[in-house]
């Protein structure tokens, strides 16, 4: 799986990791302009997504309901965790973190349902929590991990009732900490990055 690094891998051990997961209709250069935002101490890493979407990629196809077959999200999910434990052998890392925006964060929340107690953080921007009944039945997560759920409230990509259903399953399955912000659309802004960098810096640097 092709992807982008901030650091060479002869620069990567002892850093901590934040994988950061593009959206739907795009690539791993939008992540690779925000890596500069990031706080010193981390490595991070954009793998670029496997379905092909006009000159662009995603993660899985989606209907205009932000539905799909189960079994596809989980598949791709799967892909990526194969890819990160490839990444990881390039380390060590001291700690493990993710990061998606829009469809992006329906994959690091999947990433985090399929390996509970394989990420310090994450960090999830205008996106949805994906309707998964095969995961469900194991849920609620065994650990609560802190989870950074930012939105803008004139976000028209993710309906209401996407926004609702995440809302309830961050609330039962992570220890959530939400920011929304006025007359912001499905973009990244820079105030989400400010937040993003208060709280790696609480959960993952101040934490070791």
């Amino acid at each position: 799986m092709p992807g982008a690094f901030s650091r060479s891998e002869g620069e990567r051990a002892g850093t901590h990791l934040l994988v950061m997961l593009h959206g739907y209709g795009t690539g791993e250069e939008r992540m690779e302009s925000l890596f500069a935002t990031l706080p010193a101490g981390f490595t991070a890493a954009a793998p670029r997504g496997s379905l092909d979407v006009g000159d662009d990629v995603g993660w899985y196809l989606l209907d205009p309901g932000l539905r799909t077959e189960q079994g596809t999200v989980i598949a791709a999910a799967s892909g990526v965790l194969a890819w990160l434990d490839g990444v990881l052998a390039t380390g060590p890392f001291r700690s493990v973190s993710l990061f998606g925006f829009s469809q992006g964060m329906a994959m690091a929340t999947m990433l985090l349902r399929l390996r509970p107690d394989g990420f310090r953080c994450v960090t999830g921007i205008g996106g949805f929590v994906p309707d998964v009944e095969l995961l469900a039945v194991t849920e609620p997560l065994p650990v609560r991990v802190p989870y950074l759920w930012q939105r803008g409230t004139a976000d028209h990509m993710i309906h209401p009732g996407a926004v609702q259903d995440t809302q309830e399953w961050l609330t039962a399955n992570t220890a959530l900490t939400r920011r929304e912000f006025s007359d912001v659309g499905h973009v990244i802004t820079p105030a989400m990055m400010v937040e993003t960098d208060i709280f790696l810096r609480e959960h993952v640097l101040d934490d070791g």
